[in-house]
């Protein structure tokens, strides 16, 4: 139970939160940017990665136990992927938006316009949902004949495949593949933008001026950060014989699949809120037209 109670506070506080930013940037004209846009759909993509897990975990806990259909664990799995899928892309984006800005400050208007911006958030979506499929339809056609339990809190690649009696081979080639879209160039674009960024950074005279461009970055070098240190930390880990590794591990691999699937989502918008003077002075302003009112 105080599990379920701590799981159900956080999930209320991250949509609540995610929706706060959300609202606050469709509405407060002063955050009608390309940066508050996109903070703006990584709210709706932490939305979707904490729905896909959380209530049916909070099932689980409040009746001690659960089972999920194999079609309801796929599509799961599926959307849980994808969204993180999406994010890995999105992170990408608000690298070269910020590289924009800082690097090309007379031209941003023009380059980052809200026409581009949609098509690369689109984009972004598509392509992540997209290619996530080729993965799940592969993971589906697996041959599943030993133990159904699945020794996770919820649908994930690595446990789902280590229960496969069949050959898995093709699922971690897929695996591996996929990492270049979806993890190489987002990351190589991010370093990318950030080395010419720093570069850029230091060629500016003032001290003021240089911790004003950091201070527009630090936010989103922090979610990057979180991550993708989360990422790596669940797969790195080996895929097989995952049955087989001692229970501390077990233990470890569910802690860091909590921290990327439900805390991290609850960590995004307090980051981008509580270090942005803009969305601080957009909930004041909020607030204040609803006293007076």
């Amino acid at each position: 139970m105080f599990l379920f109670s701590l799981l159900l506070v956080v999930y209320c506080g991250t949509i609540c939160g995610n929706l706060l930013i959300i609202t606050l940037v469709s509405t407060s004209k002063n955050l009608h940017t390309p940066m508050y846009f996109f903070i703006s759909e990584l709210s709706i993509s932490d939305i979707f990665v904490i729905s896909e897990v959380v209530p049916n975990l909070l099932y689980i806990l409040l009746n001690n136990g659960g089972t999920i259909t194999f079609i309801d664990c796929i599509i799961q799995m599926y959307f849980f992927c994808a969204s993180e899928a999406f994010e890995c892309f999105l992170l990408a984006v608000m690298s070269y938006d910020r590289y924009v800005a800082i690097c090309n400050p007379l031209r941003y208007s023009t380059i980052m316009t809200r026409g581009y911006c949609i098509i690369l958030s689109i984009t972004s979506w598509l392509i992540g949902f997209s290619l996530i499929l080729i993965h799940i339809l592969k993971t589906a056609k697996l041959h599943f004949c030993g133990s159904n339990i699945i020794n996770h809190l919820f649908c994930d690649l690595v446990p789902l495949i280590d229960l496969a009696c069949s050959d898995t081979s093709m699922i971690h080639l897929v695996v591996y593949i996929m990492g270049i879209p979806f993890v190489i160039i987002p990351i190589a674009i991010i370093v990318v933008s950030y080395t010419y960024i720093i570069l850029a950074v230091l060629r500016i005279s003032s001290t003021t001026g240089r911790q004003k461009a950091f201070s527009t970055c630090s936010s989103h070098l922090i979610v990057v950060s979180i991550f993708y240190w989360t990422i790596f930390s669940i797969y790195v880990i080996p895929s097989k014989g995952l049955t087989n590794t001692s229970s501390k591990i077990l233990s470890l691999l569910k802690f860091l699949s909590l921290l990327y699937s439900v805390f991290t989502p609850l960590i995004n918008p307090m980051i981008y809120s509580l270090r942005n003077k803009d969305i601080i002075k957009a909930v004041q302003r909020t607030f204040q037209k609803h006293v007076i009112w």
